[in-house]
């Protein structure tokens, strides 16, 4: 079995939460690649984080928590700067984020900082999120993507408050058709979809995003599951388990770890049946981390995944 590469963000999440009845933040590692990175090792994948990191106690904490999980850190680098914090409030399970840190600590990774040798030797290159805001780090991802000779997995994640107006979300779709274009599959929210395609419903998003040229689409759909759509074959519904959850971080993230973990282990399925099964296990995956508080921490084990939904 080969390794993934994850190219993305991380950085340090302050959960809005309370103790002893008084509100306070919890702090958590985070930055959905690397929640991706966290779950595809939990999941039993070898996988690489690329990316920038600050230098201060809160990014070395960052970097203890991804070599304690397992994940490489070859294609890091360090920038002199803080490390970025997303401050996340809720309104049920779902978080609502805002970021400061100016630079962005996880926005200073530039094109020539790739380790060339890493990126084409992975048998799976996930690109997406919030770096894809940033001049520095986008061409980055461009050469990646550029270098890559195995498979191109792509999730936007899209942060409407980082987006300055129209005409940065203009940009945005631009990008996002852009790395569609080259992608084996694909994978986004129901939120990314309305941000970037309003009205569009879930299933008109996944045959435009194939229309593209993306090989495969998955667009998540919280407790109402997924819509997956392969080949030439209309798109399907795959329902998820039902959860009480407690905490929604890092959910979407773990549907995009176990798909790769699975890439990694089988390759591409044959046929749109089997990447219907495999969206399902990705699902229950989810479920599980809804379950748990907080983000990359919540990534479970295929053990894990087996026990609370035997069978």
């Amino acid at each position: 079995m080969g390794y993934a590469v994850v190219l993305g963000e991380a950085l340090v999440d302050l959960l809005d939460t309370e103790y002893d009845g008084v509100p306070v933040y919890r702090q958590a590692i985070g930055g959905a690649p690397l929640n991706v990175a966290v779950g595809i090792a939990r999941l039993g994948g070898a996988v690489q984080f690329v990316g920038s990191l600050g230098e201060d106690a809160l990014a070395e904490r960052i970097r203890t928590f991804l070599t304690s999980a397992g994940v490489g850190l070859t294609g890091t680098v360090t920038a002199a700067v803080p490390t970025t914090l997303a401050v996340a409030t809720f309104t049920g399970a779902e978080p609502d984020f805002r970021f400061y840190g100016d630079p962005p600590s996880y926005a200073l990774l530039n094109p020539e900082d790739l380790d060339v040798g890493l990126i084409q030797g992975a048998q799976v290159l996930s690109c997406g999120s919030i770096v894809l805001l940033s001049p520095a780090p986008l061409a980055a991802a461009r050469r990646a993507w550029s270098l890559a000779t195995g498979l191109r997995v792509f999730d936007p994640n899209v942060r409407p408050r980082l987006l300055s107006g129209p005409a940065a979300l203009a940009d945005l779709r631009e990008v996002v058709a852009e790395f569609a274009a080259g992608a084996h599959l694909v994978k986004l929210s129901a939120a990314d979809a309305e941000v970037l395609y309003p009205g569009e419903p879930a299933e008109g998003v996944a045959a435009y995003l194939r229309e593209l040229g993306a090989g495969t689409v998955v667009v998540t759909l919280g407790a109402a599951g997924a819509v997956v759509t392969a080949a030439d074959t209309d798109p399907v519904r795959v329902p998820a388990p039902r959860v009480t959850a407690v905490d929604a971080t890092g959910a979407g993230d773990s549907v995009l770890a176990a798909l790769v973990a699975d890439l990694l282990v089988a390759g591409e399925p044959v046929d749109p049946t089997g990447w219907a099964e495999r969206v399902a296990f990705a699902l229950r995956v989810a479920g599980l981390v809804c379950e748990r508080p907080g983000g990359a921490v919540a990534m479970p084990t295929r053990a894990e995944v087996a026990d609370r939904f035997p069978g």
